[in-house]
């Protein structure tokens, strides 16, 4: 499989996970709501992990690797919080697709970061995206 299917199935499942976490945060501390969630993921994704490497594997992993991994896992558990708490206010519907405005943060962090370049389509994709937040969020 390509990137491209990988990232439809990303989507997929990130558009059920809205929706599930939309009726699992009801009347619920989001904190403990976005551990609960967490949990399941750790042990989803180590047993996957483990299935499909070898345990010895996490010793050969750089400082570097540990650094920048453990900034995103940290980044991620930031993004479930605000994410919940803004589910837990606001329709699925409108939050998810506020949410997705990180396709632009993306964007604009790999051209600074990252010196990837920006291409017209970036530009047109972005504000398009940023354009259908808008018009979502709208009230």
């Amino acid at each position: 499989m390509n990137w491209l299917l990988w990232s439809l199935l990303s989507a997929f499942f990130a558009g059920i996970t809205a929706v599930f976490a939309k009726v699992g945060v009801s009347g619920v501390n989001v904190n403990l709501a976005t551990a609960i969630r967490t949990s399941v993921v750790l042990v989803f994704t180590w047993g996957i992990a483990f299935a499909t490497s070898k345990p010895s594997a996490v010793l050969e992993l750089t400082r570097r690797t540990w650094v920048f991994l453990t900034l995103s896992g940290l980044a991620t558990g930031f993004s479930w919080l605000c994410y919940f708490r803004a589910l837990q206010l606001g329709e699925a519907s409108r939050v998810a697709p506020v949410d997705k405005l990180s396709v632009v943060f993306v964007m604009v962090f790999a051209v600074l970061f990252l010196h990837e370049p920006l291409t017209w389509q970036h530009w047109v994709g972005g504000s398009l995206i940023v354009a259908g937040a808008v018009v979502l969020a709208w009230q």
